[in-house]
């Protein structure tokens, strides 16, 4: 497996870095030295011009971090009990991003189901607030630099085949809705069940 993504792999459009993450290897170290890994296997983007995005009205407290520099973790709290987990693109300023939907746990599995509630693997990380509460972030977790200097990172995974990649619109978004914005590796197990727009 190859290392840590590059700031540059991150500085890119987010439609294009939304696909690209797909096999990367998510991986969080703990403070007592142990790994989480799962493999990404699902993402959305979200654009500056877009509707659906949090950046679309401009910088605020809440999402500044949105807005770059790229490489970053932007953790943001919805739906009254659930924390999302994005990877900021683009360059600094623009305020775009890929939301990390789903992944396959690979290590640490014993840790992510006492912090789910649940033993099956299937059901750790198959949804962004699934993956979230499997890997223990919060908005504790919110501004980390995915590229240097943190306990979080992303590895870059072989590629997966183009005939293996689907792309959809997003799940549970109302304005953009017709953006076919979401990316997943077609048919794996660990992809949520969230039904795309307009569908």
């Amino acid at each position: 497996m190859a290392g840590r993504l590059p700031r540059s792999f991150y500085a890119r459009s987010a439609v294009r870095v939304g696909p690209d993450l797909l096999g990367g290897v998510l991986v969080r170290t703990l403070a007592d030295g142990t790994r989480l890994a799962a493999r990404i296997v699902e993402t959305e983007a979200y654009l500056p011009d877009d509707p659906a995005s949090h950046a679309f009205r401009g910088m605020t407290r809440r999402n500044e971090v949105m807005f770059g520099p790229p490489g970053r973790l932007y953790v943001y709290f919805t739906y009254g009990n659930h924390w999302m987990m994005n990877a900021v693109t683009g360059r600094a300023g623009q305020g775009t991003a890929v939301l990390l939907r789903a992944a396959e746990p690979l290590e640490g599995l014993e840790v992510m189901a006492a912090n789910r509630g649940r033993e099956a693997p299937r059901d750790l990380c198959s949804g962004p607030g699934k993956l979230a509460k499997a890997f223990g972030v919060t908005g504790a977790q919110n501004g980390l630099d995915l590229v240097r200097g943190s306990d979080m990172h992303i590895l870059a995974g072989p590629p997966i085949p183009r005939s293996r990649l689907s792309r959809t619109t997003r799940v549970g978004v109302t304005l953009g809705a017709e953006r076919p914005w979401r990316f997943i590796v077609t048919g794996d197990p660990f992809v949520s069940r969230g039904r795309p727009s307009g569908s």
